[in-house]
């Protein structure tokens, strides 16, 4: 389990008129609609020829990368998210790389707006935000209805429980 249990994430390859659908991956691989999450559990990897033949395992079909993702709402819009968050940061900017990959450690600037009693409230730059992977997936605590069609990503505004702020106000 990464995730809390009603967090769900499916790759859709075959969608009808997705940014990136696709019949085969980048190695000619068939590709299919599947769970990689499901109730906060991976379901698979995702990997093509290459990496799944050093691994000793399957080709899940993704050599160039993941096609379709969407990632299912359990909330509202951005307004009901921030007014569930109470007191906390609207991050609508990430700055620089700062993800360790073997610890999980996050650490990276950002900006974007206060929020106070549910509202945004005013804009804040120049402070950074921290956390682990493992413990800021585990704390999501919704994923908004307000999804930016332009990505083949698929999700909206994700309510992050606790992490880290540093910075002046």
């Amino acid at each position: 389990r990464l995730f809390p249990d009603w967090f769900q994430v499916e790759e859709l390859p075959l969608l009808r008129r997705g940014l990136r659908s696709s019949a085969f991956d980048g190695d000619g691989v068939a590709t299919r609609n599947a769970a990689l999450i499901t109730d906060g559990v991976l379901q698979r990897y995702i990997l093509g020829s290459y990496s799944a033949r050093k691994l000793g395992l399957t080709t899940t079909g993704n050599a160039g990368g993941v096609h379709n993702l969407k990632v299912a709402a359990n909330a509202g819009d951005l307004a009901s998210i921030a007014r569930q968050m109470g007191e906390g940061l609207l991050v609508t900017e990430l700055m620089g790389q700062g993800v360790n990959g073997v610890t999980g450690d996050y650490s990276r600037g950002a900006g974007g707006f206060r929020v106070e009693n549910g509202e945004i409230s005013y804009p804040v730059d120049g402070i950074t935000i921290a956390g682990n992977l493992k413990d800021m997936f585990a704390s999501i605590e919704a994923v908004g209805s307000d999804v930016d069609r332009r990505s083949h990503v698929q999700v909206g505004s994700i309510l992050v429980g606790r992490m880290t702020v540093a910075g002046n106000d």
